[in-house]
């Protein structure tokens, strides 16, 4: 019989302490009032309508007035939906908040129906007119970066009431990404597994990863079979979910007159399709090292039956006695890495740690994984599911890059730049990570835990740089298929996912009949031509981070600077302030060399023993 006395139990949001949740009252005191403010912001948005549709380019004055209150009603409305969406994030069961969330995203509808006219008529004008205003009008001069970008894409946009009708249909249209998120979040289940002596534990987002990495190949196994199964149940459900969500992208590129939905999805950052073909190319020609370091992980796991399969991926190469992270140790670590930012970093992230900025532990309902969120009115919150392991530390670190941005940028930046494309976001959590895997490096002279800790590096440019390239090869055959006239049924999508991940991680990994449904778990595939951003980032902040390393106070000040400007310009212009050009491969040849020495002296150090 199992024994079930050591079952780890999630408990319900209500048992948590207090200390570890993150303090939303601050950002909202009284939620009793904001179904007043979303009907107030949809009178607002129809007053907006009468006054300015028409109007919009009378004058330099009227159309800077016109973008102020935009601004101005969009930042009320996007606190209320933030607030809403962090609260039903700390339990999906909560149906108070699902039903707030759902109202915020009616309410961003009509608003947006509302706010439609703008663009057409600002574009309607002569470019020379609206030119003349940004020279001419003073209170203009802010918006200067977002009216030329809104004149590039001249050629995509509506007419009013296309416009209108576009926006009124949103809601509809991002239904295939709700539904997904409450399938995986509230309705699935996974069931408990147990391991070679028998203790069962309840699996769920946050623990299947724990499970992955356990050294105990009987937990492994059960565990993947466990989550994969659960989503092969719902394999046709998810697949008609992921087609209507792919042919959204494409028929909403088409109505825009894009060339495809890549192009689409890469315009408004102005992202030449060659980086997402540089990063394909670039990664594709390093897949020799990729199955290099898979054969080396079967030779060092030495399975019974000689077979190594993905359930086999995650679980680090060396043993290392069991070593708990706290929580408390995992911040002191975070702070020793981030010491060459100099005082004024770490003196924003130590105040923000004590506005208790951070939900840290799992519980019943809690959306799975981790983020970094808020508005430009609230702290720069972070979603953890905290399991006191050292892996959690680089989360943490991860997550407080990307809430150090947004803290940085919304001191220096008004309201209309006061966030960042993924495609810059990325590195400022990246960076952060590079720097903590150098500090241990430098801290820790134990032979052993130096093998971990290199194959912990290996790990990230294996899940980062290489498995995030392998999303963005199958997000674009995905919308490929659809622009084509094809379908993409159950079995389609899985069979493609199945081929590329042979591809990827070589002849050293068993085919089996279960990674073919993991597309169905990802979340980000909702968010088309997304994930490739992340192994940009991941690059580009290699490049960042050596830089720092290397150079000192000066580097760091130019990172610093980088974080200040959130989207004030281009990606690409952006990073450049940093000391990188994505528009060249090179960074991301730089960073595949990179995995090779740390591949060469891994290699090296076990074949030593």
């Amino acid at each position: 019989m199992a024994k079930t006395e050591a079952k780890q139990q999630i408990r319900p949001r209500a048992e948590m302490d207090p200390a570890y949740k993150w303090d939303l009252e601050a950002m909202i005191p009284d939620e009793s009032v904001l179904e007043d403010q979303l009907l107030r912001l949809k009178e607002e948005a129809s007053e907006y309508r009468k006054t300015y549709a028409g109007h919009l380019t009378e004058s330099g004055d009227t159309l800077a007035r016109a973008y102020a209150d935009k601004d101005d009603i969009w930042r009320r409305l996007e606190k209320i939906y933030v607030y809403a969406h962090m609260r039903r994030d700390e339990d999906n069961a909560v149906s108070r908040y699902q039903a707030l969330t759902d109202r915020c995203m009616s309410c961003i509808a009509e608003v947006s129906a509302q706010m439609a006219f703008f663009s057409p008529e600002l574009l309607a004008a002569e470019e020379e007119t609206i030119l003349g205003y940004l020279e001419n009008t003073p209170d203009l001069k802010v918006y200067d970066f977002a009216v030329r970008d809104a004149l590039r894409l001249k050629a995509h946009v509506l007419t009013g009431s296309e416009e209108a009708i576009l926006a009124q249909m949103s809601e509809v249209t991002g239904a295939t990404k709700d539904i997904f998120a409450m399938l995986n979040n509230a309705d699935l289940t996974f069931g408990t597994v147990s391991g070679e002596d028998g203790t069962e534990m309840e699996l769920t987002h946050g623990t299947y990863i724990k499970a992955m990495e356990s050294h105990d190949r009987t937990l492994r196994k059960a565990a993947y079979d466990s989550m994969y199964d659960a989503y092969k149940k719902l394999i046709n459900t998810i697949a008609a979910a992921y087609n209507y969500n792919t042919k959204t992208d494409v028929v909403t590129a088409r109505i825009r007159k894009f060339g495809s939905s890549r192009e689409a999805a890469l315009s408004g950052d102005n992202i030449p399709a060659s980086v997402y073909d540089n990063l394909v190319e670039v990664v594709n020609d390093t897949l020799p090292q990729l199955h290099r370091y898979t054969q080396l992980r079967r030779k060092l796991l030495a399975p019974q039956d000689g077979k190594m399969y993905m359930y086999d991926m995650y679980v680090p190469l060396i043993r290392l006695p069991e070593r708990k992270v706290p929580f408390e140790e995992g911040l002191d670590i975070m702070r020793a890495a981030l010491r060459p930012f100099g005082d004024d970093y770490l003196e924003k992230m130590n105040e923000g740690i004590s506005q208790r900025w951070i939900d840290v532990y799992e519980n019943k309902g809690k959306t799975s994984g981790a983020y970094s969120f808020g508005c430009y009115d609230s702290y720069p919150y972070i979603l953890l599911n905290y399991t006191d392991t050292l892996k959690d530390v680089f989360t943490i670190i991860h997550e407080m890059g990307h809430s150090m941005h947004s803290r940085y940028t919304r001191e220096t930046q008004p309201y209309i730049y006061g966030s960042h494309s993924i495609f810059t976001a990325e590195v400022a959590s990246t960076v952060n990570e590079s720097l903590l895997m150098h500090h241990l490096l430098e801290t820790e002279k134990e032979p052993e835990m130096r093998k971990y800790l290199l194959n912990m590096h290996l790990e990230e440019f294996r899940t980062t740089l290489f498995r995030q390239t392998q999303f963005a090869e199958f997000e674009d055959l995905t919308h490929k298929e659809i622009e084509s006239g094809g379908q993409l049924t159950a079995e389609w999508l899985c069979e493609t996912y199945q081929q590329l991940n042979d591809k990827y991680y070589g002849p050293a990994v068993e085919r089996d009949d279960t990674i073919r449904y993991e597309w169905a778990r990802i979340p980000h595939f909702y968010n088309a031509f997304y994930v490739y951003k992340y192994a940009t980032g991941y690059s580009a902040a290699t490049a960042i981070s050596k830089k720092i390393i290397e150079e000192g106070e000066p580097a760091a000040k130019r990172y610093i600077d980088f974080l200040r400007t959130g989207e004030s310009d281009h990606p690409i212009e952006l990073l450049k302030i940093a000391g990188v050009d994505m528009s060249d491969p090179q960074p991301i040849r730089d960073a595949m060399t990179t995995f090779t020495g740390i591949l060469d002296e891994f290699e090296t150090l076990v074949d030593a023993d």
